[in-house]
């Protein structure tokens, strides 16, 4: 009979992860964890079932625009798939939304709320960027203070019953201005009864099948730039379901992301409603931001988790030369590596879900100095872009890790790269995020990275591990590094720490990962007797870097490719973070068996 390799399979996805169970019985209370475990395990079992299998049967599938009807009527629908109907019913009846706001478990309803997303998103094809352009809409209009919008869209947002349920939509992309949003062109005209019409071009606009939208555009006596934008409220359709003056001139044609329907709109005096002030819009949206970068990292860490487990199941089945995959130990350590970045990465982001469950709670008491805010506002930023990078490098080692298999799109392995891609870029891309660390770390008035160094320093003090501590301690160090360097750079002007912005918050980020990671691994091994957190603590700080001065000659010959002279007998060139890395490969961590506490 002839060879035929089983394709990997999937366990339940909260019983198999060991890191997010570890991690839910840590930091939350233990009536908390009793009261939404049974859930969570629910959830878990259907990502590995019926909505993994669901996700395969509906691969092919793709959403579908109809601009006319067959009488000639323009009206532009779309058809999303099956899978993303069954994901919009799910994510209402389990509150992937309302968790949040129903505040059932105080600061702690944000923990249950991303372990549920963890779970759920890899399985329903990116349906979390509707939800968390929903929980941004929803948090932004309770901010507001806008109180007939507040009662007329937010319980539509937060709803569990699928029938009443909404989902947003947020319109800030144009052709002239992307990051640079000052740029936009969309005009906002006033009607007699207190209205507005808005005129201009969407270029980017992701779930145009929402049933609401918020809408950034310029009054039309307003000044240019940023400040002059206003935040508009818009309902995409009337009472009889027709779009209101809005055109889908196209769909996009996306690298990944394919299953999201996302569109090119005219905006031809649709009807609109002001958020807040006529002005300083993109200051409006920041309680936005702060949602949907927390949920583009926690996608990250979904993904890469995703990846892992089917990987880690193929090495486990795939026999070569004789004996399982999972048991040669270049693709052990390989996995191991792979692990010990999902680890940290788990670790950032999910503190980042902690401290906006302690800010809405309106409860500091879990951070000394009332600092919630502070760390919140640096992190956030720090976490999306990290995870966003670590994403893609991770997962594309996962593709490879199936060999020619990995790069065959029905065994549905490539979806997951494609589909990270877009990290890095959605809600702010590295370079624009990397600079908003540095412009947090000014706006919190800690100087330099004392709120990050007094959070290492809460991690330091929980670890007793001599190899954790020095795990630590690194990470502390790094911090010290990076804050030299920033006032180096500083002191040589703002081009000088632009220029290093990326390097200085990819280091960052990961000096953090270690020393949260390693604040946890030390808790498993207090209480779970389980050294594979350390492990991998251990493994994500064995690669130390180092930041250095860039020099900016050299930096714009090289990116613009214009000749660079020669000074003495070497040539000046940008020094590079160097990475060095001295460790052991770890077949028993690479395939997830537990190792011997010690």
């Amino acid at each position: 009979m002839a060879f035929q390799q089983k394709p990997p399979a999937l366990g339940n996805q909260y019983d198999d992860d060991r890191v997010l169970r570890s991690y839910l019985k840590r930091v939350l209370p233990a009536e908390v964890h009793q009261d939404i475990e049974a859930e969570v395990r629910r959830m878990g079992a259907l990502a590995a079932g019926p909505l993994y299998d669901l996700q395969r049967a509906d691969r092919l599938s793709e959403p579908v625009l109809t601009r006319w009807n067959a009488w000639g009527e323009r009206i532009d629908h779309i058809e999303v798939t099956r899978m993303w109907r069954e994901a919009e019913r799910l994510a209402a009846e389990f509150g992937l939304v309302a968790t949040a706001y129903e505040q059932k478990h105080g600061a702690f309803s944000r923990i249950h709320q991303f372990a549920l997303i963890h779970l759920f998103t890899p399985s329903t094809d990116i349906y979390a960027c509707p939800l968390s352009m929903t929980d941004g809409a929803a948090r932004t209009l309770l901010a507001s203070g806008n109180n007939s919008l507040i009662l007329d869209a937010v319980p539509h947002l937060t709803s569990r019953n699928p029938e009443y349920f909404w989902i947003s939509g947020q319109w800030m992309t144009e052709l002239a201005g992307g990051s640079d949003v000052g740029r936009s062109e969309t005009i906002a005209r006033p009607n007699d009864d207190g209205t507005w019409r808005l005129y201009g071009r969407k270029w980017f606009t992701s779930a145009i099948t929402s049933q609401m939208a918020l809408v950034l555009a310029r009054p039309e006596d307003n000044p240019p730039g940023s400040k002059g934008l206003a935040l508009f409220y818009v309902e995409l359709r009337d009472a009889k379901g027709r779009l209101r003056n809005i055109q889908v001139d196209r769909l996009k044609d996306k690298l990944g992301t394919r299953k999201l329907p996302t569109a090119e709109l005219t905006l031809d005096g649709t009807l609109a409603e002001p958020v807040s002030a006529l002005a300083n819009g993109v200051r409006a949206i920041v309680p936005m931001l702060t949602i949907t970068r927390t949920w583009n990292a926690a996608c990250a860490v979904a993904l890469m988790r995703r990846g892992l487990a089917l990987a880690r199941d193929y090495a486990r089945k795939r026999v070569v030369f004789g004996v399982p995959l999972a048991q040669k130990p270049l693709h052990a350590d390989t996995l191991a590596g792979l692990q010990a970045c999902y680890e940290g990465a788990f670790h950032l982001t999910f503190r980042v879900v902690e401290l906006l469950g302690h800010s809405e709670a309106n409860d500091f008491s879990t951070d000394r100095n009332g600092s919630t805010y502070a760390l919140l506002r640096v992190l956030t930023s720090l976490a999306k872009l990290t995870t966003a990078r670590q994403a893609i490098s991770v997962l594309s080692d996962v593709i490879e890790a199936f060999g020619g298999a990995g790069y065959v799109e029905d065994t549905g392995l490539p979806v997951l790269l494609r589909d990270a891609q877009v990290l890095p870029i959605w809600e702010g891309t590295t370079n624009v995020l990397a600079l908003d660390v540095i412009r947090a770390l000014n706006e919190v008035g800690v100087g330099n990275l004392d709120v990050l160094k007094a959070e290492v320093a809460r991690c330091a003090e929980a670890v007793t591990d001599p190899a954790l501590a020095e795990a630590v301690t690194q990470a502390d160090e790094t911090l010290n590094e990076a804050t030299g360097w920033l006032s180096q750079a500083t002191l040589h002007g703002q081009n000088a720490v632009e220029a290093g912005a990326r390097r200085f918050a990819l280091q960052v980020g990961r000096a953090m990962e270690i020393a949260l990671l390693a604040r946890h691994a030390q808790w498993s091994l207090d209480h779970e007797r389980d050294a594979r957190a350390a492990v991998a603590a251990q493994r994500l700080a064995a690669g130390s870097a180092t930041l250095a001065m860039p020099d900016l000659d050299t930096s714009f010959a090289l990116a613009n490719d214009t000749p660079l002279p020669v000074v003495g007998t070497e040539l000046d060139t940008m020094p590079e973070m160097t990475v060095s890395s001295d460790v052991k490969p770890r077949k028993e961590w690479g395939d997830g068996a537990p190792l011997p506490f010690s």
